[in-house]
């Protein structure tokens, strides 16, 4: 079922668990339940990002990596206020600062959204063209916009699916590989398809919430070439904005929540020297 026009979407939410409730016999699931506490959630992280918006007077990154990125206000897929803070992801962080540091040529990203990571490199490095792919017509028109709004437009390149044997137009580049795919980085990420992939650097977040075996998968394919780093999500440690030190404790949590179901641990996989 499509959603409502103009519907936004707290009150997408708000529907949703209307019906989820609406649809329960008798006393429900610990499954259930867990389905509202989720839905709820994301519908105050929702609230929390407009919060920020107030505050600030502005969709502008506040804090991270790409601090001072002119952001949109409202994702395509995931937490909107994490991103606005600059904690998105923040285990990450110390590795993409080793990559910046160390310069590149090209950055592939997969699954691009609406440009977080292709913008907000395009913005630290400037002299490396940004590759962003993504499936949804949404998220690169989101993507291309942010570009543009940041005035790095002319080095984010913009593109739907990207198969594996793609990879080999970038083959011989000092290149930083992206992948958040939903499961699908099992299919983007195969070597025996795309071999230019042996030495190239690659973040990719693995999700066997949707595709069990995905982790092990990919560290078996990409052993022999990398060496492999397994990253996981940990607690947040930062410096709050005045505001968010005043908000209840669960409103603090949910400014720093990723919307993530499970477990999803990332991969810092470098090409083997020698």
């Amino acid at each position: 079922m499509s959603n409502p026009p103009g519907e936004t979407p707290r009150e997408r939410a708000a529907r949703m668990i209307r019906d989820r409730v609406a649809g329960w016999d008798g006393v429900p699931t610990i499954e259930q339940l867990n389905g509202i506490l989720r839905l709820t959630a994301m519908w105050r992280s929702i609230a929390l990002a407009q919060t920020f918006i107030a505050h600030s007077g502005g969709t502008t990154v506040s804090g991270g990596p790409f601090a001072g990125m002119k952001y949109v206000d409202t994702a395509t897929e995931g937490a909107l206020i994490a991103r606005l803070l600059g904690v998105y992801e923040s285990e990450l962080h110390p590795h993409f600062e080793d990559f910046i540091a160390e310069g590149l040529d090209c950055v592939i990203d997969v699954g691009c959204a609406e440009g977080y990571y292709a913008v907000g490199l395009a913005l630290r490095m400037p002299e490396t063209t940004i590759y962003a792919f993504d499936i949804l017509e949404t998220a690169r028109a989101a993507c291309a916009g942010m570009a543009a709004n940041n005035g790095v437009a002319e080095r984010v390149v913009i593109g739907g699916e990207l198969r594996p044997e793609d990879f080999q137009q970038f083959a011989g580049r000092r290149a930083l590989v992206l992948v958040d795919a939903e499961g699908a980085e099992v299919d983007i990420l195969d070597p025996a398809r795309g071999p230019a992939l042996a030495s190239m650097n690659i973040i990719v977040e693995t999700h066997d919430v949707y595709r069990p075996g995905a982790l092990a998968t990919l560290m078996e394919r990409f052993s022999p070439t990398h060496e492999i780093q397994r990253v996981d999500q940990d607690f947040k440690a930062y410096e709050p904005p005045e505001w968010v030190k005043d908000l209840n404790h669960l409103d603090q949590l949910l400014t720093v929540w990723e919307w993530r179901q499970r477990p999803t641990p990332w991969l810092v996989m470098r090409p083997k020297s020698g």
